[in-house]
């Protein structure tokens, strides 16, 4: 919580900044890698297999980005969705992103995607009333069936 109610965090605190050598062993909850960018376990998810998608590079603004870090996200969202689809059989997404701190953004200087599957009457009275997500298994669960999912190899 110091962390992001911080003026203003530097690249150094960031805490998704990490290296494509140190995310190819798939530490904490990271589910798959590629040459631009990774795919991560939401640790505060909306859902039951809530991914993000974030580059390597630290990169706040949609507009900053190389045309191959562009292409590499966008593959990775399709593959988020492929693996998600098999691994949870959801009956739809929401896939959006927060571009800036007046949008939303959480981590306003690291850029990423969010993919959060949907089923059919997941939207019940616990976080109405209860202020509360019920969560049908551990991440560390839900991470071993999206990674086995996961339809590209890790580079």
């Amino acid at each position: 919580m110091e962390w992001i109610e911080s003026d203003t965090p530097g690249e150094d605190d960031c805490p998704f900044c990490i290296t494509r050598e140190a995310a190819r062993e798939l530490p904490g909850l990271i589910v798959a890698t590629s040459e631009h960018c990774y795919a991560t376990l939401n640790l505060y998810p909306y859902n039951g297999g809530h991914i993000m998608i974030l580059p390597y590079r630290h990169v706040g603004d949609i507009t900053d980005f190389l045309p191959e870090e562009q292409a590499d996200l966008f593959a990775n969202l399709q593959s988020g969705v492929t693996a998600l689809r098999s691994a949870m059989s959801p009956n739809g997404f929401n896939i959006g992103l927060n571009l800036g701190s007046a949008a939303g953004a959480g981590v306003p200087g690291h850029f990423h995607f969010h993919i959060v599957p949907r089923w059919a009457g997941d939207t019940n009275f616990m976080p109405a009333i209860g202020q509360t997500k019920v969560m049908p298994e551990t991440l560390e669960q839900t991470k071993s069936r999206i990674v086995a999912a996961w339809p590209r190899q890790r580079q």
